[in-house]
């Protein structure tokens, strides 16, 4: 057995069930490229069933990956009673999946056998069994989560000691015990029973929590204490009711805190960036007080903190912040929000003076912004491009004239948008209509139409995600929205931002510094 454990992400299967949260195909292909990026050891990646055609897509495309370290699960349950393995649709459709590791759950608590999928006690030990054999046979690894462990082994400990056998006995390659209504408050006592489980099966042993009495994190923890080997959970904590046990969270306190050997360890100091990347993805906003990623995480107001701080680091931080991705903040006044700009600016002009007007014109033009909505950190290409605006570093060329959206709504039922735009490039006039399927999917045709002769090179931006999210919601259709964009093109990722009362506006705002970063990236190249 191995001595590291292995980091098991179910954001693309449990996250999706959080309320107010919904991953569309792009949403779980992209999330899935971060999380390979970072190093976990598995992505559960969904249910493949028949049923739910987004999931069949998902495995199909996310195939093709470079999958580097990273194992990519399927996930389903043991077959029906009234069927055997061979011909259950659910086995099958894993099996169909085609993915390197199986995950199937089964009942665990006898109320669950006898009243709910209403079967006998000895029948669910071999519907257990045959389903991993079955699968076991078609993939490289299978691993079973032991649904409502905890709660049966309370209830009926020999039975639900036998589930897991049957489990092993079927050729399970980790048993996982499942905390699923997350109902465990008392830590002490599910490290108890993990010890025990492990000593008897002598087995690999995984651990899955939810957070309903607020222990998924440190049942987690306690867990690898007890002898398990694999955690699951998901990035930011999503999934349903209170959610389950939080990566974010637990990653760095099984590195940092339990000195445990993680694969993704190297790459903790982008966490911070993988827990807001996948934030945005969903368009949810970022806990600002989430340990390790949050924007407050490592932030000091006033007094004795700064000044300890700023002695000695340590004596009041328990990390250095660089270690997860995160910075130090000192919220103390314009003079430190002034500091906090130079240190951003010292990026762009590595030898930019504090006293330099450009860095309060700056602040102030931030500091408005954000009060009207906009969020730097996750739009670092509109802060980039205005920093490098104000410092005369860049000069914009694109003078905008007019623009305007259409909306035909058509009899048989089809709805056209069409976008005008009218703008004027080293004196020059374009004025470009295209046809969109909405409003911004015009627009973006349409201006990039009107860019082509002068920049050629935009043909090579993609705009791969956009986002608006409300941010007045007591004045209703009347509210500001923040509109948030992502473009790539062959070398980098940037994000944008647009924020008005108008959606129009927001969109074309942040489709224009988009675009406009690429132009400024492109000059300084040429520089």
């Amino acid at each position: 057995m191995s001595s590291e454990v292995k980091i098991y992400d179910t954001t693309l299967r449990d996250g999706n069930q959080a309320r107010g949260l919904s991953f569309s195909l792009s949403d779980k292909l992209l999330v899935t490229e971060k999380l390979i990026d970072f190093g976990v050891d598995y992505i559960e990646g969904g249910w493949p069933n028949p049923t739910n055609p987004l999931d069949v897509e998902y495995f199909q495309k996310a195939s093709h990956f470079n999958w580097k370290h990273t194992k990519m699960v399927a996930f389903g349950s043991t077959r029906r009673p009234s069927k055997t393995a061979e011909t259950d649709p659910i086995l099958n459709a894993l099996v169909a999946a085609n993915t390197p590791v199986y995950t199937i759950f089964g009942k665990s608590w006898d109320i669950h056998v006898t009243d709910v999928i209403k079967c006998e006690l000895a029948q669910n030990l071999e519907m257990i069994h045959s389903s991993i054999a079955f699968l076991k046979k078609n993939a490289d690894e299978v691993i079973y989560d032991a649904e409502h462990f905890f709660d049966g082994y309370l209830a009926n400990p020999d039975y639900a000691i036998q589930t897991l056998k049957a489990a092993r006995d079927g050729g399970a390659d980790c048993l996982v015990l499942c905390d699923t209504n997350g109902g465990m408050a008392c830590t002490w006592e599910l490290e108890k029973i993990v010890s025990q489980v492990k000593q008897e099966l002598n087995c690999e042993i995984g651990i899955h929590t939810h957070n309903d009495t607020g222990t998924a994190v440190i049942n987690s923890l306690s867990a690898v204490r007890g002898g398990a080997s694999q955690v699951q959970g998901t990035i930011n904590g999503y999934g349903e009711r209170c959610g389950n046990a939080n990566l974010t969270t637990i990653i760095p306190n099984l590195h940092f805190k339990m000195k445990q050997e993680l694969s993704c360890a190297k790459n903790l100091n982008s966490l911070r960036q993988l827990s807001q990347d996948v934030d945005q993805i969903v368009n949810l906003d970022s806990d600002i007080r989430a340990p390790y990623v949050g924007d407050a995480a490592f932030a000091h107001k006033g007094g004795a903190h700064i000044d300890g701080v700023i002695k000695i680091a340590h004596s009041f931080e328990h990390l250095n912040p660089k270690d997860v991705g995160n910075d130090r903040e000192f919220i103390i006044s314009d003079q430190a929000g002034g500091a906090l700009i130079v240190g951003k600016l010292q990026k762009i002009k590595s030898d930019i003076d504090k006293k330099d007007p450009a860095v309060a014109e700056i602040l102030q033009e931030v500091k408005y912004r954000e009060n009207q909505g906009y969020h730097f950190e996750t739009a670092a290409g509109s802060f980039e491009l205005l920093a490098r605006t104000k410092l005369k570093m860049f000069i914009p060329k694109i003078n905008i004239i007019s623009y305007r959206v259409i909306e035909e709504h058509r009899g048989n039922g089809e709805i056209v948008s069409e976008a005008t735009v009218k703008i004027k490039i080293d004196g020059k006039q374009y004025h470009k209509v295209a046809d969109g399927d909405g409003p911004v999917h015009a627009l973006d045709a349409a201006l990039r139409l009107a860019l082509k002769n002068s920049y050629p090179y935009l043909a090579d931006v993609s705009l791969d995600n956009f986002k608006v999210r409300v941010l007045d919601d007591e004045e209703g259709s009347a509210a500001r929205v923040r509109v948030w964009a992502t473009f790539s093109d062959e070398n980098q990722n940037w994000g944008t931002a647009g924020v008005s009362e108008n959606i129009i506006e927001a969109s074309w705002d942040a489709l224009l510094d988009g675009l406009n970063y690429k132009i400024m990236k492109a000059e300084l190249c040429l520089n």
